[in-house]
């Protein structure tokens, strides 16, 4: 009788386990947000300051395509930084809170040396985050490794940022890959495109991106 009571309180618990770990399987990263409604008006556009943006930008069928190369001017003639075709999310700017970025993202083979994803503003420096592409694979910068074989396929990226506990968490595909401390309060708002890094970037650098949403808490 007692080892039946055991069996029994065995199957219990294990159904329990199962259940909680499909739970937390099948949560999705913005669960408990909410969505902030994005008009066009809250993409700022950001190109090579002497090329018409035609050239370096197209928006077709829900599908936002950016594009630049190495020896591309910056996007503004005053500024010494590297090579950019992005979108800055305005309008949304933030200092404090719980904020979420979501888009899906297609980089194609060839493209490295790119950031396409930022937070941008910090305590110090320029940015808090930025998530770049080196040879199909995504890293923090140019340092740790957040996911791999990314190139020539649609993925889904979520970025979180607590500003109150000072974390990032990074999601691929539904699936958390990276968590971070950040770089210290600041005026922040995301970005998404193409950035060249600061070195060992291809001569042509290209991402498309589509469903761009911002949810906060």
């Amino acid at each position: 009788m007692k080892a039946s009571n055991c069996y029994k309180l065995f199957i219990i618990v294990v159904i329990f386990c199962l259940k909680d770990h499909w739970f937390i399987c099948g949560a999705d990263p913005t669960d408990g947000f909410t969505r902030v409604p994005l008009t066009d008006e809250n993409f700022d556009l950001q190109k090579p300051y002497n090329i018409p943006l035609s050239q370096r930008y197209n928006y077709s069928d829900g599908i936002r395509s950016f594009w630049v190369y190495n020896k591309d001017k910056s996007f503004k003639p005053d500024s010494n930084t590297r090579p950019r075709t992005e979108v800055r999310i305005k309008g949304h700017d933030y200092s404090s809170g719980i904020w979420q970025f979501e888009g899906y993202a297609f980089v194609p083979t060839g493209t490295s040396g790119v950031t396409i994803v930022q937070i941008h503003g910090a305590a110090e420096g320029a940015t808090t985050l930025q998530l770049r592409i080196y040879n199909g694979n995504m890293r923090y910068y140019r340092y740790n490794l957040v996911a791999t074989d990314l190139y020539d396929k649609w993925f889904r990226v979520n970025v979180i940022h607590d500003v109150g506990k000072g974390k990032i968490t990074v999601f691929i595909d539904g699936e958390e890959k990276f968590v971070v401390n950040d770089q210290g309060p600041g005026h922040l708002y995301f970005k998404c495109g193409v950035y060249a890094a600061p070195a060992k970037s291809s001569n042509f650098m290209e991402s498309r991106w589509r469903d761009i949403k911002l949810f906060k808490k």
